[in-house]
């Protein structure tokens, strides 16, 4: 979780995401709030988000967005007991231009592969 509330350092796992501006973080280093700016697949945007933290889990909602119409996601992680984490991600993007549901759909395919890969990597270094 530790590495998923780093949002400032998603440019450096996350394909796509050029810059992250995060805001109302708390003690644990939990933004509230952030502002990214990148290429979402489809589009090129620069919107914002609300989290949602918990202990295990973080969901996050579209605040503002310029090509977004809507944007809610939960990465949840769940420890295996054997040392290693097994981590979920579920998106679900809606943009304000019409686009055929099989590509919204094929573009948050790869936006959710392309982040977990990339996590994954960060994470075992």
């Amino acid at each position: 979780m530790d590495v998923i509330a780093d949002v400032e350092a998603y440019g450096e796992w996350i394909p796509g995401v050029d810059k992250v501006e995060a805001r109302d973080v708390d003690e644990a280093g939990r933004p509230g709030e952030a502002t990214f700016t990148g290429n979402l697949g489809l589009i090129k945007d620069t919107y914002s988000v609300a989290y949602d933290w918990a202990e295990t889990e973080v969901s996050w909602h579209l605040t503002k967005g310029e090509m977004l119409h809507d944007l809610h996601g939960t990465y949840t992680c769940t420890d295996l007991g054997d040392g290693t984490t097994q981590v979920d991600y579920s998106l679900a993007v809606d943009l304000a231009v019409p686009v055929i549901g099989m590509l919204r759909r094929r573009g948050e395919k790869v936006i959710v592969d392309s982040a977990l890969k990339g996590l994954k990597r960060r994470v075992e270094g």
